[in-house]
């Protein structure tokens, strides 16, 4: 396991269902980053608000750039573990970094990013609100 991973951090624990695997029985490659997006809003819950609760706050962060890197693969029924972190705010950015592991956490089998911007209600870019740097110091 990684040391080096940023802090705060949250694990998750996903048993993968047979909707997302493909015909060779893995997981679907696209599926990883709706558990990268399952794993953020975890994050900002453990941290004490909901997404939708930032939102309703008038901040908004869309997805500005996504990666992700397959290692080793994950099959039906299997439980997997996320691992997610804030490793970089900008002014008016922020990126998350995840990992995905078997269940006994043996095997990497997932690294990726998300980069976001943090937005108005109007798309507009907006300075990173004090209250929620303050909010994620910690889940």
């Amino acid at each position: 396991m990684h040391d080096d991973f940023p802090t705060p951090q949250i694990w998750m624990a996903h048993r993968v269902s047979y909707g997302e695997t493909d015909a060779m029985g893995v997981v679907y490659y696209a599926e990883y980053f709706h558990l990268f997006e399952r794993a953020r809003g975890e994050y900002i819950r453990r941290c004490g608000m909901s997404y939708a609760q930032v939102e309703k706050k008038g901040i908004f962060l869309p997805v500005r750039e996504a990666q992700c890197r397959y290692r080793s693969p994950a099959r039906y029924d299997d439980t997997v573990l996320v691992r997610a972190a804030i490793s970089q705010w900008g002014r008016a950015s922020l990126r998350y970094v995840y990992e995905i592991w078997n269940e006994d956490k043996t095997t990497l089998l997932v690294t990726g990013m998300t980069q976001h911007a943090v937005t108005d209600r109007e798309s507009r870019p907006v300075p990173v609100p004090d209250w929620l740097r303050a909010l994620v110091v910690a889940p």
